[in-house]
């Protein structure tokens, strides 16, 4: 064992080879940099080399690009400017209060309408909306020149009517969205519908559509083969479409026909809601076809038994009804007689004795008999008489039954209830006829000039 101390090892050169790990070692490759000429740029100067990258454009210019980013309020579209541009939320859509990331995702390319190329903030600003509203009313134009049709879905309610998205915004009268007008356009949120262009003014930002106009077109010839096999006098079944003042719309499965509120039913109607309701089936008779005007008139009231008639058929002149007193007239009273049938009393006819006032005699509402004293079927009036119906007569046989045998003869002519008096006055009278048949009783009272008053002269004898 040696007293000696090693000598240090000497320090490793930074020239040294690294130590062997025993893997293989690769050498890096001699970066040799590019010399740079004064040349290359072409002769521009710098900032022109720059310039020269870039998109040339100006206000309302159209551009394209790809959007990098979608947030809440605004999406950034790169359009190889300086700096990307800037859609706000409200100028992605023709919709109203849309989400952006409803309307585009990263990477699409999108087309924008440069608005600015600075706003205050620096900021170039575009709409989509904008370009492709400019790009729609190119197309819009060409469609309206040749008569053409339009499609779009239904993106919007608003008062009077629809709006479409065509490119724009399309507005749809609801009077125009049938052929017949809808009142409930909420279920057409949605839909895609197709019209034809009726009104455009770019002026204005103004396009009016009708589909109706467009339905009209591609029915025709199917409302002309509808309407030459229908013919007057025949009964459809139908449905109530529509109902208004002055009737009902009903379809007859290819086209709606009307019901004038005077073909609705043999009574007085104040108003068809009374009669029928949207939805209601019902079975009508064809009065006319109108091939020019395309218009079908209908009638609910033929298809139901004229009550004038049944009430001609089963009753007579002479014969008694009972009925009600509908209105008082100056000449008279109108009396219900039966379901839909109303006859006159004429004044003259209401008593024996003058009447100056119908009220004298009877009141609205009252019931009473009344004698058929003419039936004029087709005036449709009846003429009736409460004066003779008092002197008795034939009774309509619906109300023998009901108002029992004592109020008639042997004959069935009505005679009025039986008759109720004091036997002692009963008595006390055929005393008094025994009495004259006797020659014994007191004379018959007859008739004396008046009593001349005291102090006034008799005539000579």
């Amino acid at each position: 064992m040696s007293d000696q101390t090693p000598a240090p090892e000497p320090a490793a050169s930074s020239d040294a080879p690294a130590p062997s790990t025993g893997e293989v070692s690769t050498e890096q490759e001699e970066y040799t940099p590019r010399q740079v000429v004064a040349d290359d740029l072409g002769g521009m100067s710098f900032d022109e080399a720059i310039a020269g990258t870039m998109v040339d454009f100006d206000d309302g210019d159209l551009v394209s690009g790809t959007i990098v980013k979608v947030d809440k309020d605004e999406v950034l579209l790169d359009i190889g400017y300086k700096s990307e541009g800037v859609i706000p939320s409200r100028e992605l859509s023709i919709r109203n209060d849309v989400d952006p990331s409803e309307v585009v995702s990263v990477g699409d390319q999108v087309e924008a309408l440069v608005l600015q190329k600075e706003d205050k903030e620096g900021r170039l600003v575009l709409s989509k909306k904008r370009a492709q509203y400019e790009r729609a009313w190119g197309t819009i134009e060409e469609i309206k020149e040749r008569d053409g049709v339009v499609k779009g879905p239904v993106i919007e309610v608003v008062k009077g009517g629809l709006i479409l998205d065509i490119g724009l915004r399309g507005f749809l009268p609801a009077s125009l969205v049938e052929l017949r007008r809808v009142r409930d356009l909420q279920p057409y949120v949605g839909r895609v519908l197709e019209a034809k262009i009726i009104e455009l003014d770019k002026n204005r930002n103004n396009v009016v559509l009708s589909r109706r106009a467009w339905l009209e077109e591609t029915q025709k010839e199917q409302r002309e083969e509808f309407l030459a096999n229908l013919k007057p006098g025949e009964i459809r079944k139908g449905v109530v479409s529509s109902v208004v003042n002055f009737g009902a719309f009903v379809d007859l499965g290819g086209m709606d026909g009307l019901v004038h509120v005077s073909e609705l039913s043999w009574k007085h109607v104040d108003h068809p809601g009374s009669v029928v309701q949207v939805g209601d089936e019902i079975e009508v008779q064809v009065l006319d076809v109108d091939y020019d005007k395309e218009r079908i008139s209908l009638s609910l009231k033929a298809t139901q038994q004229d009550p004038w008639q049944e009430f001609a058929t089963t009753h007579q002149v002479g014969e008694l009804v009972y009925g009600r007193v509908t209105k008082l007239v100056p000449f008279g009273a109108f009396v219900q007689v039966g379901e839909g049938i109303e006859g006159l009393v004429h004044i003259s006819e209401m008593s024996e004795h003058h009447v100056d006032l119908p009220e004298q005699v009877v009141t609205p509402g009252e019931e009473l008999w009344v004698k058929i004293i003419d039936l004029d079927l087709q005036r449709r009036r009846i003429s009736l008489s409460i004066k003779q119906a008092a002197e008795g007569g034939v009774v309509a046989a619906e109300y023998q039954e009901h108002f029992g045998e004592h109020t008639f003869d042997e004959e069935g002519r009505y005679v009025g209830p039986e008759a109720t008096t004091d036997p002692d006055v009963e008595r006390a009278w055929a005393e008094y006829y025994e009495q004259q048949e006797a020659g014994t009783g007191p004379a018959a009272p007859a008739a004396e000039d008046p009593t001349p008053e005291a102090g006034e002269q008799q005539p000579p004898a």
